[in-house]
C-alpha cells in the first residue's frame, strides 16, 4: 500500500507497492495518457473499497450511492490519496520500475564495474598521452588517396528464417522486406572477377520503407549484426572455405557494441549503430580485412552471411551494400566517410562528426586497440547482465501533489469541486500528526489501526469463505447496507479480534480454525439436515467444495507423483491445445516447457489476459482485469471435457500410469489400491474395486486388438516387461481416476 513512502525502504517493501500497478494499460496511437492514468487511479480505489473494506464504493464514482452512506465526495477523498502517484500510461516502460536483482547477479555486477573502472584508467592515461597527435592525423587522412571500391550485384540471396530481400535495381542493394522474422542469417553470393580481394566492405543504408529510415528494422532504425561470415571459392565450383577476418573497422559504433564484436565469433555481441547525439538513422559502412588476400585465378565466388542474434526481436540490418577492394589493405582502415569529415575545415564540422573523427582516430590507434577491445568487451558483459535483471513496476509519489477534483458524472474531462484526502465520512477518520492531508502511509496504517470497523473482520470472512465455501457474511464484497448480515457475528468479532492481537498473523488464524470440531466435521448430509440448512449456514457439517483451477492441475500432478516443488523463478509454459491465439489481436509465443518447467505448480502458468490458459477460465479462474474478491464454481460439460481430453491431462494420466506400473506391485488389485490411495486418499470399496478390474482387463482387450492404439496411449517410458498394451490400460484406468468428481472436491 505505501511501502515506498516507508523510511529506507527495503526492496520486498518496494516490490508490494506494485500491487496497485496491476492496472490496465493502453498504449495503442492515439490514447490520451491522462485518461488511463486516471482509470488505473479509480481502479485503485473501487480494489482497496473491495478488497480491505468490502464496499461498493466504485457505485459513487459518478454519483451519491443509492444504498450505502458514501457520497461522490468520498469517493473522491479516497481517489485524491492514490492520485499523487508518479505512475502513467505512457508508451516508455510504464514507470516507475525498479531493478530486481539476485544476490548473484549483485556480485556480478559489481565484479564487473570493477574490472570497467580498472581498464578505464589506463586507456585514458594512453588518450591523454596520444591526444596531441589527433590534429597531425586528420592532415594525413585528409591527404590520403581514395580507396577504389566496386560494388557487387549479388547473384543469389537466401534466408534461413524466411525474411525477404529484395534487390533494388539503382544500386544492386538489397532490401529487407517489412514481413520479417525476429532474428534471421542473410546469405547472399556474389561472382567477382578481380584478381584478389584485400577487403570488403559492408555499407548500410537507410530507405524510406524501414522504421525511422533505417537502415536497421528496430523501431529506432538500428540493428545489431552480430556475426560478419565470409566464405570463397572458384567461380562456378560448389566448393567454399571460410575466410578468417583479421580486423573490422567502421565509420561509427555503438557504445558497447563496437564492430569487432561482428567477428569475435560470440553470437551474443554484436556491431550496432545507434548514437547519443545526432540521427542514428544515416548510411554507415564497415571495412573487414581478410588475415590472407582471397585469391583464385579464374574469378572468385564469394559469400557472405550476415548472422542476427539479438535477444531483441527485429534488429536486423534492413538495407545493405557489398564492395570489395583489391587495393593496400593498410589504405582501408580508414572508411570514406572519415576521409570526408577530414577533408572539411574544422568549423563545417558537426559535433557528430567532431565525434565521428575522434572515434576514428582511437581506432586507428594499435596500441590503444587491446585496452579497448577489452573495455567494450566488459561493457558488453554489463550491457547484456543489466539486460537479465529482471524489473517490476512499483508505486512513487511525487514531490509536489496534484490537486483533487470530483469528476462530474465520472468524467475526468469536466473537473467539480477540489476535493482533500480523507475516508468516507461513515467511518473513523484519519488520524495524521500534522495539518497536511492523510498520505497513503497514513491511510495504510488507517486501514489496520483498531478504529477502522472493517478490514479485519473482511479479511477473516474471507477466509472462512475460503475454508468453508461460504463467508460468516455471505455477501464477502458488500459488507454495506444491501449486504447480508453475519450469522455468526460474535464469531466474526472474535476471530478479527484475535487476528489483530496476533499481530495480523495469518498462519495462526488458518490454525485456529482447521483445528477446530467445525472445520474437522464430515461433509455427509442427511436429508433432514438439507431441508432445514440447505447453504450449511449453521456449520452443521463440512462443504463440499470443488478445488480452484490451479488446484485441479496441481492435484493431478501430485497424484502422479511429478508436481515440481520448486519455488519461485520465471514463469513457465506448460503444453496448451494449437490455435489459442487465432481470434487475438496479437498472437503471443508459447515455447513449450520442457523437463522440471513442464509440471511446475500452476501459478507459475504465464497468464496472457488477452488469451489465459485454457484451464484457468474453465474452471472458474478471473479474467485479471478488475479485482475479484470471490471465484464463482460452476459445474459445466467444458470442465469434463477438458479433465477427459486435454492434451495436458492425458500427460497426467501417462504418468500416473508410469508411476503404478514402476511400483513393485503386480497384480490388478495391488495396483487399483495404490492408484486409490494416489488419487482420493483412501481404499477403494469392494463395489469399485470390482468394476475397476473388469475395465483395466476390458482395455486390455480393447488395446490388444489395435495395437497403434496402444502406441498412442501408452506412456514412452516403460519398465522392462510392461508391454504398450499394459501401458495404454492402466493410462486409461489412470483417466477414470482423475476425472472423478471425488478428485476435484474437497470432501
Amino acid at each position: 500500500m505505501a511501502g515506498d513512502m516507508l523510511e529506507s525502504p527495503t526492496v520486498p517493501q518496494l516490490i508490494a507497492t506494485g500491487f496497485h500497478r496491476n492496472t490496465l494499460v493502453n498504449q495503442e496511437g492515439g490514447t490520451d495518457d491522462e485518461q488511463f492514468r486516471v482509470e488505473a487511479v479509480v481502479d485503485r480505489v473501487n480494489t482497496v473499497g473491495s478488497a480491505y473494506l468490502a464496499l461498493t464504493v466504485g457505485c459513487a464514482q459518478c454519483h451519491q450511492h443509492k444504498y450505502d452512506p458514501i457520497s461522490q465526495r468520498d469517493f473522491y477523498r479516497l481517489y485524491a490519496i492514490f492520485n499523487n502517484c508518479e505512475d502513467n500510461n505512457d508508451a516508455n516502460g510504464m514507470a516507475p520500475k525498479i531493478n530486481v536483482p539476485s544476490e548473484k547477479q549483485v556480485a556480478a555486477k559489481r565484479q564487473l564495474e570493477d574490472a570497467i573502472a580498472a581498464v578505464e584508467g589506463p586507456l585514458n592515461e594512453h588518450d591523454q598521452k596520444y591526444k596531441a597527435g589527433f590534429e597531425d592525423w586528420v592532415i594525413k587522412v585528409a591527404e590520403s588517396g581514395d580507396v577504389k571500391w566496386v560494388a557487387l550485384d549479388p547473384t543469389e540471396w537466401t534466408t534461413d528464417k524466411g525474411a525477404l530481400l529484395n534487390k533494388l535495381p539503382e544500386d544492386n542493394s538489397l532490401l529487407v522486406d517489412f514481413s520479417v522474422p525476429a532474428n534471421d542469417v542473410y546469405n547472399v553470393t556474389y561472382d567477382i572477377d578481380l584478381s584478389q580481394i584485400t577487403g570488403i566492405r559492408l555499407q548500410t543504408l537507410s530507405h524510406t520503407s524501414l522504421p525511422s529510415m533505417g537502415p536497421g528494422r528496430a523501431d529506432n532504425g538500428n540493428f545489431v549484426l552480430s556475426e560478419f561470415l565470409v566464405e570463397h571459392g572458384e567461380k562456378g565450383s560448389d566448393k567454399t572455405s571460410t575466410s578468417k577476418i583479421a580486423t573490422a573497422f567502421a565509420d561509427h559504433s555503438q557504445e558497447g557494441y563496437p564492430v569487432f564484436h561482428s567477428i569475435d565469433g560470440n553470437k551474443k555481441t554484436g556491431w550496432a549503430i545507434n548514437v547519443k547525439e545526432g540521427s542514428p538513422n544515416v548510411d554507415r559502412e564497415a571495412v573487414y580485412i581478410p588475415v590472407d588476400p582471397i585469391k583464385h585465378e579464374n574469378g572468385t565466388r564469394l559469400i557472405i552471411r550476415m548472422r542476427h542474434d539479438h535477444n531483441v526481436a527485429n534488429y536486423l540490418v534492413g538495407r545493405f551494400l557489398i564492395s570489395v577492394t583489391e587495393e593496400n589493405p593498410e589504405l582501408l582502415e580508414i572508411p570514406a566517410s572519415i576521409k570526408e569529415i577530414a577533408k572539411k575545415a574544422v568549423d563545417e564540422r558537426s559535433n557528430a562528426e567532431k565525434t565521428q573523427l575522434t572515434k576514428a582516430y582511437q581506432q586507428a590507434d594499435k596500441e590503444r586497440a587491446p585496452l579497448a577491445q577489452k573495455l567494450a568487451g566488459l561493457r558488453s558483459e554489463l550491457d547484456a547482465l543489466n539486460r537479465s535483471i529482471p524489473t517490476t513496476l512499483v508505486l512513487k509519489e511525487l514531490a509536489e501533489s496534484r490537486e483533487t477534483r470530483i469528476q462530474i458524472r465520472g468524467d475526468f474531462l469536466r473537473p467539480g469541486a477540489v476535493v482533500t484526502a480523507g475516508v468516507p465520512e461513515v467511518l473513523p477518520q484519519v488520524e495524521r500528526t500534522d495539518e497536511a492531508q492523510p498520505s497513503r502511509l497514513d491511510f495504510a496504517n488507517w486501514l489496520l489501526s483498531r478504529d477502522n470497523p472493517l478490514t479485519a473482520r473482511v479479511t477473516i470472512n474471507r477466509f472462512w469463505q475460503r475454508f468453508f465455501g461460504l463467508g460468516i457474511v455471505e455477501t464477502e464484497n458488500d459488507f454495506g447496507t444491501q449486504g447480508e448480515l453475519p450469522t455468526h457475528p460474535e464469531l466474526l468479532d472474535w476471530l478479527a479480534v484475535e487476528f489483530i492481537d496476533g499481530d495480523w498473523g495469518i498462519k495462526n488464524i488458518h490454525r485456529i480454525i482447521v483445528t477446530s470440531a467445525t472445520y474437522r466435521q464430515d461433509s455427509s448430509i442427511s436429508s433432514e439436515l438439507l431441508e432445514l440448512d440447505p447453504q450449511n449456514k449453521l456449520l452443521a457439517r463440512q462443504s463440499r467444495v470443488r478445488l480452484e483451477a490451479e488446484a485441479v492441475r496441481d492435484n493431478c500432478l501430485a497424484a502422479a507423483g511429478v508436481l515440481s516443488t520448486t519455488i519461485g523463478g520465471p514463469g513457465v509454459y506448460p503444453p496448451q491445445p494449437t490455435g489459442i491465439y487465432i481470434l487475438t489481436q496479437q498472437k503471443k509465443a508459447w515455447p513449450e516447457s520442457q523437463g522440471d518447467d513442464r509440471v511446475r505448480r500452476a501459478m507459475y502458468t504465464y497468464f496472457w489476459r488477452s488469451s489465459p490458459y485454457p484451464l484457468m477460465p474453465t474452471f472458474d479462474a478471473p479474467d485479471s482485469t478488475a479485482a475479484c474478491t470471490r471465484r464463482s464454481r460452476s459445474n459445466t460439460p467444458l470442465q469434463a471435457l477438458m479433465l477427459a481430453n486435454d492434451r495436458a491431462f492425458f500427460e497426467f494420466s501417462q504418468q500416473l500410469a508410469m508411476t503404478v506400473l514402476h511400483s513393485k506391485l503386480e497384480g490388478d488389485s495391488d495396483r487399483i489400491k495404490l492408484a486409490f490411495q494416489r488419487c482420493l486418499s483412501r481404499d477403494p470399496s469392494d463395489y469399485e474395486l470390482s468394476r475397476l478390474q473388469q475395465y483395466v482387463e476390458l482395455q486390455r482387450k480393447r488395446y490388444k486388438a489395435n495395437t497403434e492404439a496402444a502406441e498412442a496411449a501408452s506412456p514412452s517410458m516403460l519398465p522392462d516387461g510392461i508391454s504398450k498394451v499394459e501401458g495404454a490400460a492402466w493410462t486409461a484406468t489412470a483417466r477414470v481416476l482423475l476425472n472423478l468428481d471425488e478428485f476435484i472436491t474437497r470432501e
